[in-house]
């Protein structure tokens, strides 16, 4: 199926590994012209390899701290100066606290939300003025599952899930104001999705134990026990990838404030 996004200018954020890697290299395999960023430019080398090896197409990218202002202002600049254009902006860009709520600190609580919330409004406040310019532009928003549903233990997410609601309320918002001047804005909602980094993350916040592969996996199957998946599987980055990529594309074109969920089926009654 052709997507129509050959030659499209692709931002992703978050992009040099998990859901934001697999997702710029499936826009580099649609002919996108890609720019990914992350603030590591070590991960950002490895990932732009990582594209070049699997899909043999070169891609952009910058090192940025998406907390900060200064630093999506001269990144979008860099990109129009290279490119001239932006026709998608996924804002991928995020991170979880999972603890109880006593537990989580105001650092937690300021940063989960210039991570998540924050950086998504800041880089649209950006970007959409060069979208209304040329005409029109895609944006998808990554949330998360935290931001739709109250998650079993250990999921306690007090200080994630409200960041992450206010990205699905923002997304309908812009969509809202401005799908009349061509640009759509939608929400892709992931479940729980195996990245490895982020496991080894949670595994410590909540299982607090260097666990073998095999413990990881049951650990991870415990973790999902309201999927509607075989054997409780979690989702993998380039399922998640998919989405967002047709979402963003021409063949998404009627599709418009929208909160694509992703879960496996998770039970929500």
């Amino acid at each position: 199926m052709n997507l129509g996004l050959k030659d499209k200018v692709v931002i992703v954020t978050g992009g040099s590994k998990g859901i934001g890697l697999e997702t710029a290299k499936s826009f580099a395999e649609e002919g996108s012209k890609v720019v990914i960023c992350s603030r590591s430019l070590g991960k950002l080398e490895e990932a732009a390899a990582y594209i070049k090896n699997t899909t043999g197409v070169e891609i952009t990218y910058f090192p940025v701290d998406v907390t900060k202002l200064d630093e999506i202002h001269s990144f979008v600049n860099k990109v129009m100066e290279k490119f001239g254009r932006i026709d998608v902006l996924v804002n991928n860009a995020g991170t979880g606290t999972y603890k109880p709520f006593l537990e989580v600190t105001d650092e937690e609580l300021q940063y989960g939300m210039e991570i998540n919330f924050f950086a998504q409004f800041r880089f649209c406040h950006k970007i959409i003025p060069i979208m209304l310019e040329q005409g029109g532009g895609s944006i998808i928003n990554v949330s998360g599952s935290t931001g739709i549903n109250i998650c079993p233990e250990p999921f306690y997410a007090s200080c994630t899930g409200p960041a992450k609601s206010a990205e699905i309320r923002f997304t309908k918002n812009i969509a809202r104001e401005f799908g009349k001047q061509n640009i759509r804005a939608n929400c892709v909602v992931p479940g729980l999705v195996d990245t490895p980094e982020r496991f080894e993350k949670w595994e410590r916040e909540m299982a607090k134990k260097n666990l073998s592969v095999e413990e990881a996996e049951e650990v991870k199957k415990a973790w999902a026990p309201n999927n509607s998946t075989p054997n409780n599987r979690w989702g993998t980055p380039d399922e998640i990838a998919n989405l967002i990529v047709f979402a963003a594309s021409d063949r998404g074109s009627y599709i418009n404030g929208a909160v694509l969920v992703a879960d496996g089926g998770q039970d929500k009654s």
